[in-house]
């Protein structure tokens, strides 16, 4: 089962910020198993989500430099409610600091202006070919399938400017 988990890139500052929503459907068959009598979306995906969102950050900053941007580390990851079908989540990264082999990012996932998860993400990225030079084709056919996934997630036009997120106090 493949799992995509940014449905759509709302809001982007070039190497700082990125929003990006994901719709969550009854029809997706992991809900049948998670919970049947409450199905919700696992926590696991949920910071997949957060994942994803910051992988698109660093991709659309480099340029697509490196076929590979995983997951390093996850730390002080918070679940905070739940995420039933028929919500939206909107995940929010923040970039600390995008180097060229490793990227640290503060984001979080909301549902109604509620947090859901929250996470502090570190990501490494390389391409295979710096391993073993055989790779190079398999680096660019991934780099040509991000690019084209990517045309399909974020329009620029489409997409709003990212706003600095609003304090409690604010939403008041």
């Amino acid at each position: 089962m493949k799992f995509i988990l940014i449905d759509k890139v709302i809001a982007l500052d070039r190497g700082a910020r990125l929003r990006a929503v994901k719709s969550v459907s009854l029809a997706e068959e992991y809900l049948a198993d998670h919970f049947p009598a409450f199905p919700v979306l696992p926590g696991v995906l949920l910071l997949q989500g957060l994942i994803e969102s910051a992988s698109w950050l660093v991709r659309d900053c480099q340029d697509f430099a490196h076929s590979m941007v995983l997951l390093n580390r996850a730390r002080n990851v918070k679940y905070k409610s739940f995420a039933a079908p028929g919500t939206q989540i909107e995940y929010r990264v923040e970039a600390l600091d995008i180097e060229d082999a490793a990227s640290r990012f503060k984001a979080a996932g909301y549902c109604h202006d509620e947090a859901v998860v929250e996470a502090r993400i570190e990501l490494r990225h390389f391409n295979l070919a710096d391993r073993d030079p055989k790779w190079v084709a398999v680096d660019q056919q991934v780099i040509h399938a991000l690019r084209d996934r990517w045309k399909l997630l974020y329009v620029p036009g489409r997409a709003e400017p990212v706003q600095p997120a609003r304090t409690a106090d604010e939403r008041e």
